[in-house]
């Protein structure tokens, strides 16, 4: 039995690096039955203790998920809101590939509300881009962004189904994003939300509100997102 691979990577890490291989390619999709610690043992040529601690590590990242007396699944996409990301960001940090429809994209001048939150005048010009998000071909969220149309023009064109929209800012606009205030709170989708997330009418959803503020200290986007529960995990770490 084996320790380290040839290359001096522990036996361990090659093992979850095969896994993560698989559902980045799509051959392991969520919920999909990964092989067992006594496959992954004689397959590897390694000790069924390195096999368990190859899975222990996956299930401790999410990617994973092992019910007792049943096996080892790959688990559904979850996303840890501990840190200013964007859903690329995200997606990639999770070895997944990431997908996004655009639902629509245009300038807005009555949504005063929303105005409020990017401290805008009432009736002020923003582009609202609604998209919905995916991962290995499943909806998961409803995202909706607002921002001023006057600081950010054209972008009401820009490509958001392919491209990041953290990246489209930095990179076309020099803007660069810092910090976020969250709202967070439970509610039920409603048809609307239902239907383009693929879940039943009334099922439960995160609601995530942020304004995100540039370098800058102003706040430039608001975002409303409605994210699928069993999708999601919200991370944090409390100290005294």
């Amino acid at each position: 039995m084996q320790v380290e691979s040839r290359n001096g990577t522990p036996a361990y890490q090659k093992i979850q690096g095969a896994i993560r291989k698989g559902i980045e390619a799509g051959t392991l999709r969520p919920g999909d039955a990964v092989s067992s610690e006594r496959e992954l043992a004689k397959i590897h040529r390694v000790s069924l203790m390195t096999a368990r601690q190859a899975l222990a590590g996956l299930e401790r990242e999410g990617i994973v998920e092992r019910r007792r007396g049943v096996g080892t699944y790959v688990a559904p996409p979850r996303i840890h809101f501990n840190k200013l990301m964007s859903y690329t960001e995200q997606m990639s940090s999770r070895g997944l590939a990431p997908g996004s429809k655009v639902i629509l994209s245009k300038i807005v001048e009555n949504e005063d509300e929303v105005a409020g939150r990017l401290t805008l005048p009432a009736a002020s010009r923003m582009i609202k881009v609604e998209r919905v998000r995916h991962t290995a071909d499943e909806p998961f969220a409803l995202e909706t962004c607002y921002l001023p149309a006057d600081e950010f023009p054209g972008l009401v064109r820009a490509p958001l189904a392919r491209n990041s929209l953290f990246a489209t800012l930095e990179h076309d606009f020099g803007v660069e994003l810092t910090y976020a205030d969250e709202e967070v709170d439970a509610t039920a989708a409603d048809q609307r939300v239902a239907q383009l997330v693929e879940i039943p009418r009334g099922a439960p959803v995160l609601r995530i509100r942020q304004v995100i503020y540039s370098s800058k200290g102003r706040p430039v986007v608001y975002v409303v997102g409605f994210y699928r529960s069993e999708r999601h995990s919200l991370f944090i770490r409390r100290f005294r």
